[in-house]
């Protein structure tokens, strides 16, 4: 079976200079890289990690959507924050966004790209799974 590979960009200096792009749909799966507070000006939401995770996670949907996939399709995700006392803050916007699709999910301490970024996370979806949520 050949499935179509399709892809998306969200703009930011790194996919680019790294040689990756924010999803990428093959099939019925859809992957979304991890994803920071990164717009077009730079960081967004300053030093407040519940900010940041909205912002991610509004570019992880955009993505998704892109690639013909919804947030109801997620079916897993991952949360890096680089400081651990982050974690509520970060869990409770993902709660926000999540709670009605409750996908699987990962929670960890990590260092990331910048000093700056408080929060990156990453998504699984597949494209129907959240057809049974209605």
């Amino acid at each position: 079976m050949t499935h179509t590979r399709h892809s998306v960009d969200s703009g930011t200096v790194w996919e680019a200079m790294a040689g990756y792009c924010r999803a990428v749909r093959v099939g019925d799966r859809i992957l979304v890289s991890g994803t920071t507070a990164t717009g077009p000006d730079g960081l967004v939401g300053g030093d407040d990690p519940a900010a940041q995770a909205r912002y991610a996670l509004d570019k992880i949907e955009a993505a998704i959507r892109q690639l013909g996939g919804r947030l109801e399709d997620v079916v897993r995700t991952r949360i890096y924050v680089s400081r651990i006392d982050h974690w509520e803050a970060v869990a409770r916007v993902h709660g926000e966004r999540f709670g009605h699709v409750r996908p699987v999910n990962t929670l960890v301490e990590a260092r990331l790209v910048g000093p700056e970024y408080l929060v990156e996370i990453e998504a699984e979806a597949i494209v129907g799974a959240g057809e049974e949520l209605t």
